[in-house]
């Protein structure tokens, strides 16, 4: 997607402030309830616009990983279930 200009010009590069009207690709998104560094509710701002905007019918999916941060899951066990959903 090509990066948009804002209001005052200034070029817009954020992923969320280029989501337009098109044919997107099926997704699964992923998110962690306790990332430190981006919050939850980013992700889930961003599947829902993808949703009103896309012009087919692929679905757009969020995960979100109840007891995991920033670096995924920790412990082998977790991490191997990570694994296996993907």
């Amino acid at each position: 997607m090509a990066a948009g200009r804002s209001a005052g010009g200034l070029l817009v590069t954020a992923p969320y402030d280029n989501i337009h009207a098109d044919a997107y690709p099926a997704l699964l998104m992923e998110v962690s309830l306790n990332d430190n560094r981006v919050g939850f509710w980013e992700g889930a701002k961003f599947a829902a616009k993808l949703r009103e905007r896309k012009t087919n019918s692929n679905p757009v999916l969020l995960s979100v990983n109840m007891g995991s941060g920033h670096a995924g899951p920790s412990g082998r066990s977790e991490q191997l279930k990570e694994l296996a959903f993907h």
